[in-house]
């Protein structure tokens, strides 16, 4: 199953996914909400909760990634999970995508005062964990 949730800030789409994708249903569902930001300048892909891909899944994103292309879009991958980085690393894949953490993207695309302050929150995050 995936899930996805996309957030819209002007001109760039962040498309949160979750769970796994995989041939069938759940490319269809990826590749539908990637195409419904057409208007966007940048479409980010959070993959951090992505738990596994397969070569549907992987073909997809080359697709996505043409299609971007075509159009003139952006599209980045952020911080994918260790599995789905590791599968990107063997189908040389890594080479293709423009790949980062999401505090780099941050700082790509809206300079380094979000990203400091994404850093300050995610600081103050871990304090309140660590305090319960």
């Amino acid at each position: 199953m995936l899930t996805i949730d996309v957030e819209r800030t002007d001109d760039v789409a962040v498309v949160r996914c979750s769970g796994r994708i995989v041939r069938g249903q759940e490319v269809h569902v990826l590749r539908a909400a990637v195409i419904a930001e057409k208007d966007s300048r940048i479409v980010v892909l959070d993959l951090t909760e992505v738990e596994s891909i397969d070569a549907g899944g992987l073909n997809t994103l080359v697709s996505l990634h043409e299609w971007a292309r075509s159009r003139g879009v952006q599209l980045k991958l952020v911080n994918p999970s260790p599995f789905v980085k590791e599968m990107l690393t063997r189908t040389k894949l890594d080479r293709v995508f423009d790949i980062s953490t999401f505090r780099r993207a941050l700082y790509v695309l809206t300079g380094a005062e979000c990203a400091n302050y994404a850093a300050s929150m995610a600081a103050q995050a871990r304090v309140l964990v660590r305090a319960h």
